[in-house]
């Protein structure tokens, strides 16, 4: 082969490898893995709190530290919700957002954003096998793990026509008996939160326009409801 040659093969091979990397690079991006980089070095750096507890979540655990700030403040309650993620895209970001803090407790809460094909058509299966993943990962690092249920939806307003509500109900069973299964915390919003048609009730909990987000008489709900789960959590042996 001549120096040309080789010259050539190297040259493709290095445009592939740097395709990768943007590709990479992209999928980072993508996943807002560094949103928090700032905020966890600045923990990793303080005094460790005896009773850190991670929220893991989306746009509805994201939007609780707006509507309540006061119950993430000085709680020892940490809020890493990223709006519109999927359950992939939390994997992706499971280490740094939440076992490099090293909590006692990690309070998932993920489905709806794969639901709504966020990121794709997601069969229920595949969302709970990927909510299942966090909590393994969650336990084998000595993290105590709450999951939440998946909140009633009968309609999302930026993806209309996707009917949820019957899949929100198989995923929560699927959520629950896996829970039971491996000792873990099913933490059950949707029981408190849903109305007759299965949907978030208006104007209750959530506004008429929204139907997915609480309103801050939905999140004083579930925070009562948290509290409960994270102190039986910190409790068991």
């Amino acid at each position: 082969m001549t120096f040309k040659n080789v010259f050539s093969v190297l040259t493709v091979l290095a445009m592939s490898i740097q395709g990768s990397k943007s590709l990479a690079q992209d999928w980072r991006s993508f996943a807002n893995v560094d949103r928090y980089a700032e905020a966890n070095l600045k923990l990793s750096k303080g005094p460790a709190d005896d009773n850190r507890v991670v929220f893991m979540g989306d746009s509805i655990t994201e939007g609780w530290g707006y509507f309540d700030p006061e119950f993430f403040e000085g709680s020892g309650y940490i809020n890493r919700g990223i709006g519109g993620q999927t359950t992939p895209q939390m994997l992706l970001r499971f280490r740094p957002d939440v076992i490099e803090l090293e909590p006692k407790v990690v309070v998932i809460l993920a489905g709806t954003n794969d639901l709504a094909g966020n990121t794709g058509v997601t069969d229920v299966q595949t969302i709970a096998d990927n909510i299942m993943s966090m909590s393994e990962i969650a336990d084998h690092n000595g993290i105590r793990v709450i999951i939440a249920s998946v909140l009633p939806a009968i309609d999302f307003p930026w993806k209309s026509g996707l009917e949820p509500a019957s899949k929100i109900v198989k995923l929560n069973l699927m959520l629950q008996l896996y829970a039971q299964e491996h000792n873990f915390i099913y933490l059950d919003y949707y029981s408190s939160l849903v109305d007759e048609e299965g949907g978030l009730k208006v104007p209750e909990y959530t506004a008429a326009d929204d139907l997915v987000h609480p309103n801050k008489v939905g999140y004083v709900v579930m925070e009562k409801l948290a509290n409960q789960a994270i102190q039986a959590a910190l409790a068991a042996k």
